[in-house]
């Protein structure tokens, strides 16, 4: 209803009065995008925060650019209960509003000001109060040693429950900052301190200088009993001009726990400083240990947010955390310039974000520990996103948003992974030094505000010197889904060696996809010259080509992914992988791994039987470098779980992986060794957990077993020995003596979860749980995981552990129909898209995959975003089964 009436007035009044009419928006709520009539400018939030209680309330105070005449504006708010509305215009009249929540499940509100204003800059003032999240979104609560905590997680579009704003990306303003809270308890939030006074008796208020400007998905505070170990100031450098301030925050008694972090950051932030030319923009940087957490970090700047065991470490920590403790710190660091200086103006170039920040953090960890290997977990990478862009249902990198489920689905591998290697494959294109031009000319031309993928594409091009074609080249990688397929034949013409081109898209057997797709794709070759190796490039950007190898041998062999930087797989006739793969020791660790993904691509699409696959991989088992010997060991997997029919069969296959890779385990040995390598390490933890767990080598299990015990034995205090097992195989050996002895292990380890608060053991705990294959000891577990002793970040980790077998997966399933709405009160309907995924991975039947349907499907209104996890779900079941009736068992040797 319209609040301004026109009375009695003179004409030229009553003129301009139904002007103003006319001109006020006549909208309905909007879906996913505010309309841009009104944009705010600042914020200033207090609130008042009691970890203990139930419920916070505070007022956000937003100054807001009207920018046409309206009797309302519409923002973003949910489950928030607002008390009050003040809105006060350009002159200082005072308003009083009106609040509702126009679209409570997407959390859309109309504020209505009384009556109809002309374009100005208005204030609002919302006084509101809302329980604290019981899903770790917005301003959430968790409990660590009967503890309480609170912190936010604002991104995606989760800010909403923390305060009334414009919760989308491209309104990007500065922030003020006050908390009150109890006197006892710690506060921290995106920018420094700078104030703190007492107010009522056992209560103070802090407050924090003006942010940066900021989007609503990257504002964070946290407030509790936190410990905070203060580490040196990050020393200036060429491009920050004084220090940085540092600190690692955790819950009560674990501070001590992130010295190695703290002590790893400041090469990280130099490196990026170094890279970009320009300095850390956000004044401090504080590390925070997340007791429980929806995502594996967040890059809130100046209060960087992560899952406990990425940070809490100590030198019996598993080498797997260490390692990763690093690449993810880095990868969140990354985002302080892309993604936090430069920020996407919507969702569908999230990229921007992600593929940046993973992309720069391999280039950091290659920089700072380049025995971590880095640039082969980019190619690792780039080789699991294929498998999702395989799928007809994949989303492009720049897909369009139509909703909040399409922003929630978003963060995937195509974002992250996809969009990392096709930076590093024009990285390579242009060449590094250029590349990084381009990137500091972007984020100089950008800082502070935000950008699109033009806008990259653009700076890049300009720095290479490159026109449209380029441009067009990018793009068809950013605006298409799917994996180039590049077919390579070699011919003799004219005294010269040809590669005849062709590219179309790669589809799985089974896909019903359409093949005649095009990129411009920087092919770059490597083949035999005298002496050696050369490599030649070309860009293809039509169906077919050609390329002269200068100065081939005649009897050369090619490569046709040289240092494997194209994100693409490619094919030979069987004669050239034959040459190919004798000449696997000339290629690097690089190529290797592009070696063996193609074969598994040609496995996956029926050109190679199980019997070629396997003699084609074995020579790859036997390669140096630890992170290719592993590669082909999901394509045995594959093989053994769905295509071996006999146990002499099985039995063949196991008796493959022996001979590939036990004496490697052996070598390495159980414990661990003085001075040996984190390699070393991170591999005989992957190799038990393999032989172990999915091959089931006896003597392996045998060994895990002994470890098991050892740890399941009590010490003098009544708890359970973990301390004398080698943490990197603490998980498999409690797996291994859960399968072995059944219920009294589950019982151990569920009565002693809720006493243990160490992350790396709770998850060595979960990791064993998770792989009880006993169908009621796995239903006891699955009950455990949805109670309140396992975190909810902790449960899908129990749940996604139970599909190794047909038993397992219908076991699974059956359960989580039974127990939907308890799964679902607990994740959300945020996580509801990862739902489809987590109880139909691994299910391999058109039944299974037509159970799927009919169960999700009448509830995908209540899931945003699960459609998409459920039409991928959906396709992967049914490749796997046309794959599988593809295939005959017999080539199996055995």
């Amino acid at each position: 209803m319209r609040r301004l009436i026109c009375l009695s007035v003179s004409l030229a009044l009553a003129a301009w009065c139904a002007a103003s009419l006319a001109n006020t928006p006549a909208d309905t709520a909007p879906g996913a995008r505010l309309p841009d009539w009104a944009v705010p400018t600042s914020y200033r939030l207090a609130l008042t925060v009691n970890p203990a209680a139930g419920e916070f309330s505070g007022t956000a105070t937003i100054k807001v650019d009207l920018k046409q005449p309206a009797d309302h504006l519409w923002l973003n708010g949910r489950s928030l209960h607002v008390s009050k509305v003040v809105v006060t215009d350009a002159k200082g009249e005072v308003h009083a509003g009106t609040y509702e929540e126009a679209q409570p499940q997407e959390g859309v509100s109309r504020v209505d000001f009384g009556a109809v204003l002309k374009p100005q800059a208005l204030t609002l003032e919302i006084a509101y109060s809302a329980p604290f999240n019981q899903q770790l979104q917005g301003l959430y609560k968790v409990t660590h040693a009967s503890v309480p905590y609170v912190m936010t997680q604002m991104e995606p579009v989760s800010a909403r429950f923390a305060f009334p704003g414009f919760d989308e990306p491209g309104f990007k303003t500065p922030y003020d900052i006050a908390l009150t809270i109890p006197a006892d308890q710690v506060g921290v939030a995106n920018a420094r301190q700078i104030g703190e006074t007492s107010g009522r008796p056992g209560w103070k208020t802090l407050t924090f200088a003006q942010t940066r400007p900021l989007p609503t998905y990257l504002v964070a505070f946290a407030v509790g009993k936190w410990d905070i170990a203060n580490a040196p100031a990050i020393a200036p450098d060429s491009f920050r001009s004084e220090a940085l301030p540092l600190r690692g925050i955790a819950a009560q008694g674990e501070a001590h726990r992130m010295q190695h972090v703290l002590g790893e950051t400041p090469s990280i932030i130099h490196a990026l400083e170094n890279y970009y030319g320009f300095g850390y923009p956000f004044g401090k940087l504080d590390l925070l240990a997340a007791p429980d957490f929806s995502a594996g970090a967040m890059e809130n700047p100046g209060l960087v947010t992560f899952r406990d065991w990425l940070l809490l470490l100590d030198p019996d920590s598993p080498a797997q955390y260490v390692r990763g403790s690093f690449n993810v710190t880095a990868h969140e660091l990354a985002h302080q310039w892309t993604g936090d200086t430069v920020t996407l103006a919507w969702w569908d170039d999230l990229w921007l974000n992600e593929a940046f920040a993973t992309w720069m953090q391999q280039k950091v960890t290659m920089k700072v520990h380049p025995e971590y290997r880095a640039d082969l977990d980019r190619i690792s990478g780039a080789q699991q996103a294929m498998q999702n862009d395989s799928l007809v249902s994949a989303r492009k990198i720049r897909q369009p948003i139509t909703g909040n489920g399409d922003i929630e689905t978003a963060f995937d591998s195509i974002t992250y992974r996809k969009g990392a290697a096709v930076l590093g494959m024009f990285e390579g294109y242009v060449g590094e030094d250029t590349f990084q031009k381009g990137m500091r000319a972007y984020i100089q031309a950008h800082k502070f505000g935000n950008a699109t993928a033009d806008d990259l594409v653009d700076a890049i091009a300009a720095a290479a010197n490159q026109g449209d074609s380029f441009k067009q080249a990018f793009n068809s990688f950013l605006d298409q889904s799917g994996v180039p397929y590049v077919r390579v034949a070699l011919e003799h013409q004219n005294g010269q060696v040809v590669l005849n081109l062709s590219q179309d898209r790669y589809l799985p057997l089974g896909s019903s996809g359409e093949a005649n797709r095009t990129w411009g794709i920087p092919v770059c070759v490597r083949y035999a010259v005298a002496g050696g190796t050369r490599t030649g490039c070309q860009l293809l950007t039509k169906p077919t080509g050609t390329m002269v190898l200068s100065n081939a041998s005649a009897s050369t062999w090619v490569m046709p992914n040289a240092d494997a930087r194209g994100y693409y797989r490619f094919s030979l006739d069987k004669s050239q992988w034959q040459d190919l793969a004798q000449h696997l020791g000339e290629l690097n660790a690089r190529e290797q791994l592009a070696y063996a993904d193609s074969i598994d691509a040609g496995f996956r699409k029926g050109e190679w039987n199980a019997a070629e696959t396997l003699a084609a991989l074995k020579p790859v088992t036997g390669v140096a470098t630890d992170e290719v010997a592993i590669a082909p060991l999901n394509t045995i997997a594959w093989i053994y779980r769905y295509e071996a029919a006999s146990d002499a069969q099985r039995s063949a296959i196991v008796t493959w992986v022996k001979d590939a890779y036990l004496p490697r385990l052996q070598r390495l040995g159980y414990q661990r060794k003085p001075g040996e390598s984190s390699a070393d390490a991170v591999l005989r933890g992957q190799l038990a957990e393999a032989l172990a767990l999915d091959f089931k080598l006896p003597e392996v299990r045998a060994a895990m077993l002994q470890f098991g015990d050892a740890a399941l034995s009590k010490t003098p205090d009544g708890k359970l020995n973990f301390d004398v097992v080698n943490p990197d195989l603490l998980g498999v050996a409690l797996a291994v003596a859960a399968q072995e002895h059944g219920k009294p292990v589950v019982d151990a380890l569920i009565s002693t979860l809720p006493k243990v608060s160490s992350p790396d053991l709770r998850n060595a705990m979960l990791a064993g749980l998770s792989r009880v294959e006993d169908p009621a000891l796995a239903d006891q577990v699955r009950d455990f995981a949805i109670g309140k002793d396992v975190k909810v970040g902790e449960m899908a980790m129990i749940l996604r552990g139970s599909s190794e077998t047909p038993q397992q997966r219908d076991g699974l399933w059956q359960w989580f129909t039974l127990r939907y709405p308890l799964v679902l009160a607990r994740t959300g309907s945020f996580a509801g898209g990862l739902l489809p995924g987590l109880v139909g991975g691994g299910h391999c039947s058109v039944a299974a995959a037509d159970h799927l349907q009919s169960f999700f499907q009448p509830r995908l209104k209540d899931l945003p975003g699960a459609d998409r996890g459920l039409a991928q779900t959906r396709e992967r079941i049914l490749l796997c089964a046309a794959l599988k009736a593809k295939q005959d068992p017999a080539s199996i040797p055995h």
